[in-house]
């Protein structure tokens, strides 16, 4: 059993590095992933010299970690935006997402990127659950969705009511961001892996990108990296870090074909990955919020125990985790950093559905940059009125980050110092001047600072993943303290035991 994402289970290649760091470039990327490289091709299609600056590889973070749905019908989501915004609002995201999915779907069929098409369902178990479907179902059609109502699917348990929608699509999302990178090239972009962003600055004519290996100059750069790197905008107290667990698994008998993601609570999202040996069971689901769950290994077994009752016989092949973000007002950004300004812009804020939002969201800022009409593009809109629909979710959110920075310093008030390093795989936060993350790994003890260099949150250990995760905006950290993904693009400081 591998713990890695099974889209990462793919013959090696050479690390991109082309970027010119004494070039001044139209535009430089930060992230490689899904909405950074289509953003690339689309800048470099439209006349720009553009650099792509990425931190690990291609996909590492959200894209090569994704159950790669790239469906319209998106569990409960209609309902999230219509409990917040208008219908207009609402057709308007759907419109995004169908332009999003329909670009990436013709991209595909144009590079032979194999694409599966099924039925998406959101089902319900429950009757709270059955109410969320028919809600769901209401907005669909209200907003032109080819929806169906349903009591019947292949699932191997009762299910008291489905809303489906036909011709959805999934894939191998690496297949499409490799074919990206080397469409993008060709088009004349620079692309370079293994060096991380430190910062952005605005000079009277330009933009100064700061990375570990120098300094690139820049007319606009565009932050796609799951949640900007950059405090300014706020985007850090405007965003919820959710974490989710994924596994795929051999199981006897035939997989479902549809797409399938549930109502109820805690989550369920199911569908087939077709290998070389035959179709792999690919479900996931219980979801939280980053560094606030006492046992990510706990979610993990509990995904385990609910495949294996509901598929007897399912065995695990690959496991994994990925991370997103949900905007207090349940839509997504793509635009300016700060209002007014388009020479540093984001894209964020899609809350697990980013297979379709990243094609929009590039799209959205590449008609920024060049013109165009996109009718559906205020769904998108960075900073706006509708902001303040969000603003009883803002003042939730960052009292649990209030909360969580105060648990987080005084806990390890109450510790007392403890000489044995931990077992294997377990790691704690040790009192001391400031507290310290102690952590064992791969036979290695680890002793790094515990105060993430973002805003001062105490980072809280990881089971499953074997990193420090921060509780307040969800920047994480290798077990050495080395920066995985966050808003913070510093690592935690060693420290002596």
């Amino acid at each position: 059993m591998t713990q890695t994402s099974m889209w990462f289970d793919r013959p090696k290649r050479q690390p991109y590095d082309s970027v010119d760091f004494g070039q001044r470039y139209d535009t430089v990327i930060v992230g490689a992933g899904l909405t950074g490289l289509i953003t690339a091709l689309l800048y470099a299609r439209g006349g720009d010299s553009v650099a792509v600056i990425e931190a690990r590889t291609l996909g590492a973070v959200t894209t090569g970690n994704t159950t790669a749905k790239i469906s319209i019908l998106q569990g409960a989501k209609l309902s999230s935006i219509a409990s917040k915004h208008t219908q207009q609002q609402v057709r308007r995201y759907v419109d995004g997402n169908i332009a999003g999915q329909t670009w990436l779907l013709d991209y595909c069929a144009s590079r032979d990127i194999a694409v599966q098409r099924e039925t998406a369902y959101t089902y319900a178990t429950s009757a709270a659950g059955l109410k969320s479907v028919q809600e769901e179902m209401r907005l669909a059609l209200a907003a032109g969705i080819d929806a169906s109502y349903t009591t019947t699917t292949e699932l191997p348990f009762d299910v008291v009511g489905a809303v489906s929608v036909p011709n959805q699509a999934q894939f191998d999302p690496m297949d499409a961001i490799e074919a990206l990178a080397e469409d993008a090239v060709t088009e004349g972009a620079h692309i370079t892996e293994g060096i991380r962003v430190r910062g952005v600055h605005r000079r009277l004519r330009h933009v100064d990108v700061t990375t570990d290996r120098g300094t690139v100059r820049a007319g606009r750069v565009v932050l796609a990296t799951g949640t900007p790197t950059l405090d300014r905008g706020g985007f850090f107290a405007r965003l919820e870090p959710l974490r989710s667990y994924a596994a795929a698994y051999e199981i006897e008998g035939p997989v479902p074909r549809g797409m399938y993601i549930s109502a109820d609570s805690p989550s369920r999202s199911l569908r087939y990955a077709p290998t070389p040996t035959g179709d792999l069971l690919l479900v996931g689901g219980n979801g939280h919020v980053v560094g606030r769950e006492s046992s990510p290994q706990s979610q993990v077994e509990d995904l385990d125990k609910w495949t294996a009752e509901n598929f007897p016989g399912a065995s695990r092949r690959y496991r994994w985790s990925a991370q997103d973000y949900e905007s207090i007002d349940v839509l997504p950004y793509a635009g300016p950093l700060l209002p007014g300004d388009d020479r540093i812009c984001v894209a964020t804020g899609y809350d697990k559905w980013g297979m379709t939002n990243a094609a929009a969201a590039a799209m959205v800022l590449a008609q920024r940059a060049f013109g165009g009409d996109l009718p559906w593009a205020g769904a998108y809109d960075s900073w706006n009125v509708r902001q303040l629909t969000g603003a009883v979710e803002a003042v939730r959110l960052n009292t649990n980050v209030a909360v969580n920075l105060t648990k987080g310093w005084i806990a390890p008030l109450s510790t007392s110092p403890q000489s044995p390093p931990p077992a294997e795989g377990q790691g704690r936060i040790e009192r001391g001047v400031t507290p310290k993350a102690v952590c064992t790994v791969n036979g290695v003890t680890h002793t790094v600072s515990a105060v993430c260099p973002h805003l001062g949150g105490i980072v809280a250990w990881n089971d499953a993943e074997m990193s420090w995760d921060c509780p307040l905006h969800g920047s994480r950290f290798a077990a050495d303290g080395t920066v995985l993904e966050g808003p913070v693009t510093s690592n935690l400081s060693p420290r002596d035991n």
